[in-house]
């Protein structure tokens, strides 16, 4: 502090540090704002003990998910998680991001304290008010190595952030910006003298001014400090790399879901709309809400971490719904609702006709299109095993079942379904095909159980399109399986968010999968309603409406490889998720009481299984609250 500064509020001499940059030209060459950054890389790692432990949530992911794919019997790229090969310093401070609170560090008067918001990395930062008699200096010393070169960097956010070094033995240095409304970085370096073996970090605001931030102080260059040493071999710090993928679907006369590509290394995400910031969120996905109906908005992503954020993605638009804009995805299936495949083939289980069906299924899924040479393309066959006498007598059936009040659609895939949608020409023709079936044979709509890979993107655009062509009463199902929807950045996740203003049931495959992640990190093994209970809260809590997931088991252990649980499970599973009862060791956090229902394949294993299935979990699906 220079002395005889006149320290009122309303002072005139600036600058008001005696190592101010002597011009602006100066200062700029000393802060990174939001807008220098190199944006060519992915790399990025968080600093210190916060960043270790930021980080070390991902390590256990990283760990367990490839664990679980070994148990799957599959290979899996988690994209994302990669590290690369170049050489790091260790950040030299312990607690540099003050997620163990002010430990190790020093404010003047009392002027600083942690706060969870705002923060620049993990959970916490440092908050400090200066006063007319005090700059609020908040401080730490570290151990150094003499004759040695450091540097020294900070996020700031606030009036008149200064971020420095003393007792260096040579020039002390400090660097400071005049006003940060959001994070912008503080670089400076130092060398030391030939005696020193300690210097001070420091940072403080100025006399009167409001209150100011600082998050993941770094400061790296030889010897081992009093930080925890970081990860060697970890990259050295940049920003992340920008977004791509981004995809926004209305859902809602109020909201708009987006998702998009993960990028190695980020922390973090920022949500943008309209040029301006609105979330900021962990994952690869978010829902927008407090839109106005009939709108039309732009969003963009950026991405975060330790060092910095990206540039914004390129900007994507999307509209909401209108308030009487077609109404919910299949509005007219039950709250509570219980789908069943309908084998159109002989495999050992009994065969059915459609009329056949068990009164408790809600929705009928006629298992399977087929696929023709035309990439996109799909027919429909029936089968002369079922005993049909015509075509003509399946439609009946299918007018028959609706007239009851169910829902009978077309089932597209299946372990041995391949039909391939990866470009605009495929696209349109799935959705002219399908359309043609559902004008064909009455269907109610389409279900989606590609189990061979699919390209959200032009899946998507082949929905929309048929459902525009169908109109707002079409029933989406999708049947993915359960490394299809591990996570929000997979392409079957992505999907169904993408759909999500006209998706009316994921029923996701709980068997034949060997053990999995569950929401909360840890490991499940098939065939236990932990698995049911821990996987489904994925899809809960990762951006779809309650009444979008279901659970989906074989009715026999006949109907499946692997995963076979009792009715009694499944109905154990459901109270769990709707009411926080029956549950095994996973319990979670909160309930959802609009959780749609249940699934099974199939009607037909169930029928030769003496209907236990259906007798058992359908009265209780349809009695959830």
């Amino acid at each position: 502090m220079s002395i005889g500064l006149n320290h009122s509020s309303g002072s005139a001499r600036w600058p008001p540090s005696p190592h101010a940059p002597s011009s602006p030209n100066a200062r700029r060459q000393q802060v990174e704002g939001t807008t220098r950054r190199d944006r060519g890389s992915g790399r990025g790692r968080p600093s210190g003990r916060a960043g270790r432990a930021r980080r070390s949530g991902i390590r256990t992911r990283l760990v367990a998910a490839l664990g679980t794919a070994a148990l799957a019997a599959g290979a899996v790229a988690f994209g994302g998680l990669t590290g690369s090969a170049g050489a790091a310093e260790p950040n030299l401070l312990a607690n540099p991001g003050f997620e163990s609170g002010l430990d190790g560090w020093t404010c003047s008067a009392g002027s600083g304290s942690v706060t969870g918001s705002p923060v620049h990395g993990g959970t916490a930062a440092l908050r400090a008010t200066p006063t007319n008699s005090d700059n609020a200096r908040c401080s730490r010393t570290v151990t150094v190595l003499p004759d040695s070169e450091y540097r020294l960097s900070a996020w700031v956010r606030g009036p008149y952030v200064h971020l420095g070094a003393s007792g260096t033995g040579t020039t002390d240095v400090s660097t400071w910006t005049p006003g940060a409304s959001d994070w912008e970085r503080l670089r400076t370096s130092f060398t030391t003298g030939p005696d020193t073996t300690s210097v001070t970090v420091h940072t403080h605001g100025w006399y009167g001014q409001g209150a100011y931030h600082v998050d993941d102080v770094l400061l790296t260059g030889p010897g081992a400090g009093d930080g925890d040493g970081g990860d060697p071999g970890e990259p050295d710090p940049e920003p992340p790399a920008v977004p791509g993928g981004l995809t926004a679907a209305p859902a809602g006369p109020s909201s708009v879901t987006l998702t998009w590509d993960a990028v190695t290394g980020a922390t973090g995400y920022h949500v943008h709309q309209d040029g301006r910031k609105v979330l900021s969120v962990s994952g690869t996905s978010a829902t927008v809400t407090g839109l106005a109906p009939a709108t039309s908005y732009e969003f963009a992503v950026s991405a975060v971490n330790g060092a910095g954020e990206s540039a914004r993605s390129a900007p994507v638009t999307a509209a909401t719904r209108g308030e009487t804009g077609g109404g919910e995805p299949g509005a007219d299936v039950p709250e509570h609702a219980v789908t069943g495949y309908w084998q159109n083939f002989d495999n050992g289980a009994t065969v059915q006709k459609l009329r056949d069906v068990q009164d408790q299924y809600d929705i009928i899924a006629v298992s399977f299109a087929d696929s023709t040479t035309t990439p996109g393309e799909i027919t429909f066959n029936l089968d002369p095993a079922l005993g049909y006498g015509s075509v003509q007598e399946f439609k009946d059936d299918i007018a028959a079942k609706q007239a009851e009040g169910r829902k009978v659609i077309i089932s597209v895939g299946g372990e041995k379904g391949n039909v391939t949608v990866n470009d605009a020409a495929s696209a349109a023709r799935f959705a002219d095909s399908a359309h043609r079936l559902m004008t064909e044979y009455g269907f109610d709509g389409v279900d989606i159980d590609l189990e061979h890979g699919i390209n959200s993107a032009y899946l998507t655009e082949a929905i929309r399109s048929l459902s525009a062509k169908a109109g707002p009463g079409m029933v989406l199902t999708m049947a993915p399986q359960t490394i299809d929807m591990q996570s929000t950045s997979t392409e079957y996740f992505k999907l169904a968010l993408n759909l999500k203003d006209i998706l009316t049931v994921v029923n996701m495959q709980y068997y034949n999968s060997g053990s999995m992640l569950g929401c909360d990190g840890k490991v499940y093994s098939q065939g236990s309603v932990d698995f049911l209970t821990a996987l489904a809260c994925i899809q809960l809590e990762g951006g779809l409406d309650p009444s979008q997931v279901g659970i989906g088991t074989p009715a026999s252990p006949r109907g499946a490889g692997s995963g076979y649980v009792e009715p009694s499970v499944v109905n154990a599973a459901l109270d769990c998720l709707a009411r926080g009862t029956n549950c095994g060791s996973f319990k979670p956090a909160r309930t959802y009481p609009g959780i749609r229902g249940a699934m099974t394949w199939s009607t037909n294993w169930d029928a030769l299984n003496g209907d236990r299935w259906s007798d058992t979990v359908g009265p209780h699906v349809h009695a959830l609250p």
